[in-house]
């Protein structure tokens, strides 16, 4: 079987493809020939090695979709032919995160998803609903997951106001999931275009952050002087201290990325004055996953996916992430 591997050295250049045996599964594992992945910009830190994984060699990507070929002895929760995604943490089934569970993540942790063949434990594996193509389900276990955490972490009801950033995978499911419980979102971008989009998708408000430097003012107009509910805060240290500004007094917000960098100035002090409650967010459970994927089909939400590449094409389809120019997740086709 072909598959992709970092072997020495992080960089671009350094990922390649590698032929292998087929591997088998053991006691309570499943063999699952994969036909679908998508990129997070989780892969594109631990591939330029900006990301803690374990030692090298490593096959990466977290996300990834196929069909369950040979099973091993005891399983009793798939049979050949279903059809599967896998969940981000392998050994996080439900409850609360711990050292355990969080030392279980695909494509850091462990190997990832990056091959035609792929052994997983049955539990860490869910059924992909009739109605999601393999791509479609390949762009859940991360930012899906990730975006429900984060909204029912915050309390998420109907009639309150959700503040999204950007249009990467985790913000339009936030978007998306966020209408779906009755919530107006307000969302920001760099461009109108994606803006547009955006609206079409349900947001009630769209701010161009480049237009409007001071955008937490705006967000606190629209909102009447009282600010939002709940902050999907994916920015990092360049947008958390106007998240402080845009949430209201005692909302929440969910701490997720980093993609305006990991460190900067923003200090407690309007968090305490404020009242606000935040809650880091590192993606979630398989319980968590069966429930996002509950809601999604009950609602007929579908994943918004900007481009899908070949499995040969990694590389450009990774440079491609990186550019930014995407709207919600880029996908691979195997």
């Amino acid at each position: 079987m072909k598959y992709y591997a970092i072997e020495s050295e992080f960089g671009f250049d350094n990922m390649k493809m590698f032929d292998g045996s087929e591997p088998g599964p053991g006691f309570g594992q499943v063999l699952v020939k994969m036909k679908a992945a998508s990129l997070n910009y989780r892969d594109l830190l631990i591939i330029s090695g900006k990301y803690p994984v374990r030692s090298l060699p490593l096959i990466p990507f977290s996300d990834g979709a196929g069909e369950v070929v040979e099973i091993g002895e005891g399983v009793t929760r798939f049979k050949p032919g279903d059809r599967v995604v896998g969940i981000f943490f392998q050994k996080w089934l439900s409850g609360p995160i711990d050292a355990a569970k969080a030392n279980s993540a695909l494509g850091g942790a462990l190997d990832g998803i990056l091959a035609e063949f792929v052994v997983f434990h049955e539990d860490g594996l869910v059924a992909i609903p009739a109605h999601f193509s393999y791509e479609e389900a390949a762009t859940l276990p991360c930012a899906a997951v990730t975006a429900w955490n984060g909204l029912t972490s915050g309390g998420i009801t109907c009639g309150q106001s959700v503040l999204t950033m950007g249009s990467g995978g985790v913000s339009i499911f936030a978007l998306q999931l966020a209408k779906a419980a009755g919530a107006r979102v307000i969302a920001t971008s760099g461009s109108d275009c994606k803006l547009e989009r955006l609206i079409q998708m349900g947001a009630s408000d769209g701010i161009n952050y480049k237009a409007v430097p001071d955008w937490e003012n705006r967000v606190i107009e629209l909102t009447d002087g009282i600010g939002v509910d709940l902050v999907i805060e994916v920015g990092g240290a360049g947008t958390f201290a106007k998240s402080l500004r845009a949430v209201r007094l005692g909302g929440h917000i969910s701490l997720i990325g980093v993609l305006t960098g990991a460190s900067g100035d923003a200090g407690p002090t309007a968090a305490i004055r404020k009242s606000v409650r935040m809650q880091g967010i590192y993606v979630g459970s398989r319980e968590m996953f069966e429930a996002v994927i509950r809601v999604m089909t009950l609602h007929r939400i579908k994943p918004v996916i900007d481009r899908v590449f070949a499995f040969d094409a990694v590389k450009e389809a990774l440079h491609y992430m990186k550019s930014g120019s995407h709207i919600g997740k880029v996908v691979l086709s195997f």
